[in-house]
């Protein structure tokens, strides 16, 4: 995109977030998405100007439009295990991901919904039920779905509380992509974008930049990781490789923790009582506590407060 079009959807952007921003300082009885998203729209449609829209970008896409029916059982999914016999580690590892990536984002949502509101969720709740929910969805046909953090942002800001909210997007959703489909393919892809960017502005823990230099080296490394992986990646390595990075820190920590208190008992036996995590990282910090060559015959070594 470049030239005119380019200066645009800049300037529907910048509108978008300039209305998101401004209008809850005056009033917060309106969604403030909404009223952006409705305002950029009218101006496209009623002023005829030539921007890239949901319609346009789904039939650029190679789709046939947002207008769809309600889903039909596909039957046929249980004629395919034979035929899908020699891929089964395809599916299975693709599966794995999927789930992971679905489980990752609905708990780091449940979390900042929690923070936001000073509510406490039900992680097991939400796992169970989207897991349920993916399992019957297939079988019609559908695709995996999950909690997205900008659409509960939207949805938190706009007032939704309770479970009744989420209930009313669904079924928002599924009249407009049954009924309003013409409607909202009227709408601007910059107006969308605008949104987002609120959202992402919102959302990102901006307070992480100030505490860089007063957190240990490893936690930055860490932060900084996984917000790289995340963009160049995805979120299920982001967080897969943000483990193993916290993991082997925390190995590397707790190797230098292993302690030998030294006393001698009444027939000369000298006792190690060992305090601390004994494993392959604290090998070499474990040796050093002892003195072979000095050590009298008997030695007594206790590892009671030790694993």
């Amino acid at each position: 995109m470049q030239g005119s079009n380019l200066w645009i959807m800049l300037g529907f952007v910048g509108l978008t977030m300039a209305i998101m921003f401004l209008l809850p300082k005056v009033t917060k009885k309106v969604p403030a998405a909404l009223v952006a998203i409705i305002v950029v729209a009218a101006i496209t449609i009623f002023g005829d100007v030539n921007v890239s829209t949901v319609g346009s970008f789904i039939i650029n896409g190679g789709g046939e439009g947002l207008q769809g029916s309600l889903p039909t059982f596909q039957s046929q999914i249980f004629g395919l295990f034979d035929t899908l016999s020699g891929n089964w580690d395809l599916i299975i590892s693709t599966a794995v991901l999927l789930a992971s990536v679905g489980l990752i984002e609905s708990l780091m949502t449940l979390n900042l919904i929690d923070d936001m509101t000073e509510t406490r969720g039900s992680g097991n709740r939400e796992c169970v039920a989207q897991g349920g929910a993916n399992i019957l969805n297939g079988l019609f046909g559908g695709m995996g779905g999950c909690a997205m953090i900008g659409q509960s942002i939207i949805n938190v800001n706009s007032g939704g509380r309770g479970r009744l909210s989420g209930i009313v997007a669904a079924l928002a959703l599924l009249g407009f992509v049954l009924f309003g489909a013409p409607l909202i393919e009227q709408i601007p892809i910059a107006a969308l974008v605008g949104v987002m960017f609120m959202v992402v502005i919102g959302t990102f823990a901006w307070s992480s930049f100030r505490i860089l230099n007063k957190i240990p080296l490893s936690d930055a490394l860490v932060l900084i990781s996984v917000s790289m992986l995340t963009v160049i990646f995805d979120l299920a390595v982001a967080v897969i490789a943000g483990i193993i990075i916290s993991a082997l820190v925390f190995a590397w920590e707790n190797a230098k923790r292993i302690r030998a208190r030294k006393h001698f008992l009444d027939d000369g036996t000298k006792v190690y009582e060992i305090w601390g995590p004994l494993f392959f990282g604290s090998i070499q910090e474990f040796k050093s506590k002892f003195d072979v060559n000095d050590d009298p015959k008997n030695v007594r070594i206790d590892f009671m407060e030790s694993r």
